[in-house]
């Protein structure tokens, strides 16, 4: 569970933690992020096959799938999405495309 600034991000409306901040678990229903600027790939095309992230106030970043708009997000910290783009660059992930 990550904690947010009210207005900047969202999870569960119904569910506050100390000081008014407001609990993003993961599993969250992605639409229902506030103030997430969703972005994919240039490369992605229009086929609506796209996995779309968003940078979140406290630093994390979510991940979605676009064909699923409403379904859940994952949130991931910056490192671990960092550790996870350093794999991509350096190919450790290509066998998935094979």
């Amino acid at each position: 569970m990550i904690e947010c600034d009210r207005g900047q991000r969202a999870g569960r409306a119904d569910k506050e933690g100390a000081g008014g901040m407001q609990r993003v678990e993961n599993g969250s229903t992605a639409s229902g992020i506030q103030g997430a600027a969703w972005r994919k790939s240039s490369r992605s095309g229009g086929n609506g096959n796209c996995v779309e992230v968003a940078a979140l106030a406290g630093g994390e970043v979510a991940v979605r799938n676009s064909r699923f708009p409403d379904g859940p997000a994952l949130v991931y910290t910056r490192q671990e999405i960092e550790a996870f783009m350093e794999g991509v660059k350096d190919g450790e992930f290509d066998f998935t495309l094979a």
